[in-house]
């Protein structure tokens, strides 16, 4: 299913993970053991240790050429796109049972690669089941239209699937960001080419095994695990159909340029600054503890976090002490212990980019009421976290509009406080920006919800939650968040081609030249 220099990777009892058959030693406790590719590699980092987890190829253009080809070939010859609709659904099916089977393995490898706790793992790879089963179910239900025409003719429309398809995933949320993509593109009979992001290839690479097991055919999917050359190659090849990219602005300004110029389809998820609003009917300390979950899940490196807080001036002090304790009772460790709350950052440079953004806040006026440095690990139980990349859960009061913390993206779990006046106050601050995917409000008042959710511009809008996702949710968003919708019937329908089909059902013959009398308007 995959290049042949990739092993499949599974875990022992203890959490860690090998491959089979090992052929090399492990170069730190809890490595995979796989063989040793031919070709250039990469050493995958554990960044809660910095310790080398296991080497992976370096994939160049040339390897997604090679790669590309095989899964064109998979798609012109193999059974996938011709199989009944009904058929590739029971299939589905089966690749939601068996990853569901396989959660503890892939929520420990994930934890293991990307440093967030098993806590939040288990809970995001226990959902990723659902996205194969509702495309499964879109699948089954799917209906093509007939459409209504002039004269004697049936008119009636068929869908086909797009070919190969190129889907870029990144280091935050591996599993689930790929099934989003991956279930709408396999339902609709089409073969996928993954590239994960360089840092986080693990259980995109164990995911292989599970779809044999669930009956996907050899070649269907493919894997490329390397860099921005990588990256890169799959986006401007010209056997793409269609790209599916999560990932930072400029690399999907990148990405549009190179489908534009073959007219290839693309769906972005890119950057993002999402305001949480909020107002003074509601309980600051309940508004604190619910919405700090948006600031500091996965450490802060999601594209909705929660990074700008517009605190209506009435309640700001008191949710500035609420949110700032919430920040300093998190519990930042180990992400393999169900007691850790919050794991590292992904890696040394996202650390100091953090760090330099903290720093800018502090020099240009902002408070630091909670964190603003690396956490201290001074037991014995501790040591190996000391090499990881940690930055403490951290919140800046006194803020403003004109900060560079409230302007850039800061991908960390740090969360700018600013006040604001009014209504219309909150919602030009909430729109003062490049960006526009997710936005929260807190409110009690009904109807300043949702008259504020439609003000604000953004491709999706919380009322006292945040995050909130599901199969059926279209998830994007507008301005330099992106393109396009993953997830959805929107998705769904976005993985294949829609073609007219015109038959004249009329027992007459036509001759149009011939002086027949028939009458025709094209």
């Amino acid at each position: 299913m995959t290049d042949t220099a990739v092993n499949e990777t599974t875990l022992t009892e203890d959490g860690a993970s090998q491959a089979q058959p090992a052929a090399q030693p492990a170069t730190a406790p809890g490595t995979v053991q796989t063989p040793a590719p031919t070709g250039p590699t990469r050493d995958i980092i554990n960044p809660s240790t910095g310790a080398v987890i296991q080497s992976v190829p370096e994939h160049g253009a040339a390897d997604v050429d090679r790669i590309v080809g095989v899964a064109k070939a998979a798609f012109e010859s193999g059974p996938w796109p011709d199989l009944h609709p009904s058929e590739r659904a029971r299939i589905l099916l089966r690749v939601a049972d068996e990853i569901e089977a396989s959660t503890e393995e892939l929520y420990r490898l994930e934890a293991l690669n990307n440093g967030r706790p098993v806590t939040e793992t288990r809970a995001q790879l226990s959902r990723v089941p659902e996205w194969f089963r509702y495309n499964a179910g879109l699948l089954a239900a799917q209906r093509t239209g007939v459409l209504p025409s002039d004269g004697p003719y049936l008119t009636y429309q068929r869908r086909a699937p797009l070919g190969v398809c190129g889907i870029i995933t990144p280091f935050n949320h591996p599993m689930l960001i790929l099934a989003r993509s991956l279930s709408a593109a396999l339902a609709n009979g089409n073969v996928v080419v993954v590239k994960p992001s360089e840092l986080t290839p693990l259980t995109t690479l164990a995911l292989l095994p599970i779809l044999e097991r669930a009956g996907i055919p050899e070649g269907v999917v493919q894997i490329v695990t390397g860099a921005a050359e990588a990256g890169r190659a799959l986006t401007e090849h010209p056997d793409i159909a269609k790209i599916t990219l999560t990932g930072g602005t400029e690399t999907g300004r990148s990405a549009a340029v190179a489908t534009a110029r073959r007219f290839a389809r693309m769906t972005a998820e890119l950057g993002g600054k999402t305001p949480v609003v909020v107002f003074d009917d509601v309980d600051p300390r309940d508004a604190a503890e619910g919405a700090a979950f948006s600031a500091f899940v996965a450490a802060g490196q999601s594209c909705v976090a929660g990074s700008r807080f517009l605190v209506q001036r009435a309640v700001y002090d008191e949710f500035v002490e609420h949110l700032t304790a919430r920040a300093k009772a998190i519990r930042v460790g180990d992400p393999t212990s169900p007691d850790t709350q919050m794991g590292p950052l992904i890696s040394s440079r996202q650390r100091d980019k953090v760090e330099a953004l903290v720093e800018s806040g502090r020099e240009e006026g902002a408070s630091v009421t909670a964190g603003g440095a690396e956490p201290e690990f001074g037991t014995a139980e501790t040591e190996a976290l000391r090499n990881g990349f940690f930055y403490e859960p951290t919140v800046l009061a006194d803020a403003t509009m004109q900060m560079r913390v409230a302007r850039e993206e800061i991908f960390g779990p740090v969360a700018v406080v600013i006040p604001f006046d009014d209504e219309d106050d909150a919602v030009a601050m909430a729109n003062d920006n490049p960006y526009g995917l997710g936005a929260g409000l807190w409110t009690r008042d009904v109807a300043r919800a949702h008259r504020v959710a439609d003000r604000i511009k953004a491709g999706m809008v919380w009322i006292n939650d945040h995050h909130r996702l599901e199969p059926s949710l279209p998830w994007g968003g507008i301005k330099e968040s992106g393109i396009g919708k993953d997830a959805g019937v929107e998705s769904f329908d976005d993985f294949s081609w829609l073609k007219t089909v015109v038959t004249r059902i009329a027992a007459d013959s036509v001759d149009w030249y011939g002086g027949s009398g028939t009458e025709r308007l094209n």
